[in-house]
């Protein structure tokens, strides 16, 4: 599946992700430390705000999970196909991406937790939709899988499997463009504040574009 996607997938992945990371850390730096770009740790919050009755805050929580789960239920209801091809609604569901992200800005900024959701939902389809043309390959909004997955490889290596050098260059890429949105957006947010959510809903725009371009182009 990998070596047969074209090469740009490696660009796209990792524009992906450092757009992930830097939502990802505006949520933690504004969000009361809690994570948007992906639900482990929004999970475990609304275990232990169970435990501890705290009904406002699990139903916090608890919107926040349902609202990933919304974002990537859109991406399926898009994108019916598990194989990459181009003209499908990739760049239509960056442009949903991009609105989701603008809005949740604006109510952050009121001091809303509908922003909270928005940005979570936004990333939802994120994830859902670069899984859906990779065939469950590339997840660009978390680094678990990539972790356990680059682990797997470095271990099938010291026993002797050569290393499919592709795989690992889009590993490290998505693990490198994550991290380095969590940089732009940490400094993004202690500068402007919600404001930051402007890089990564203009970057998600930029990519519908050129998307759109390429596709006609060689369609």
């Amino acid at each position: 599946m990998l070596t047969r996607l074209p090469p740009w997938v490696e660009v796209g992945a990792f524009l992906l992700a450092f757009l992930a990371g830097s939502v990802n850390a505006v949520g933690l730096l504004g969000f009361s430390h809690q994570s948007v770009s992906h639900l482990t740790g929004s999970s475990s919050l609304l275990g232990l705000a169970l435990a501890d009755l705290d009904l406002r805050n699990a139903l916090h929580l608890l919107l926040t999970l349902l609202s990933f789960l919304a974002g990537a239920a859109l991406s399926g209801l898009l994108i019916t196909s598990t194989a990459l091809k181009l003209g499908r609604h990739y760049g239509f569901s960056l442009l949903i991406e991009a609105t989701l992200l603008t809005f949740a800005m604006v109510s952050l900024q009121q001091g809303s937790d509908f922003g909270i959701y928005l940005a979570s939902m936004a990333c939802g389809l994120q994830n859902a939709m670069v899984t859906t043309y990779s065939g469950s390959i590339i997840r660009t909004t978390h680094l678990s899988g990539i972790f356990t997955d680059l682990g797997i490889m470095l271990g099938n290596w010291l026993r002797g499997i050569p290393l499919d050098s592709r795989r690992l260059l889009l590993f490290l890429l998505l693990i490198s463009g994550f991290i380095c949105g969590g940089i732009v957006g940490t400094v993004l947010f202690r500068w402007l504040h919600f404001v930051a959510l402007t890089l990564p809903a203009t970057l998600a725009g930029l990519l519908a574009v050129v998307y759109w371009g390429y596709s006609r182009s060689h369609g």
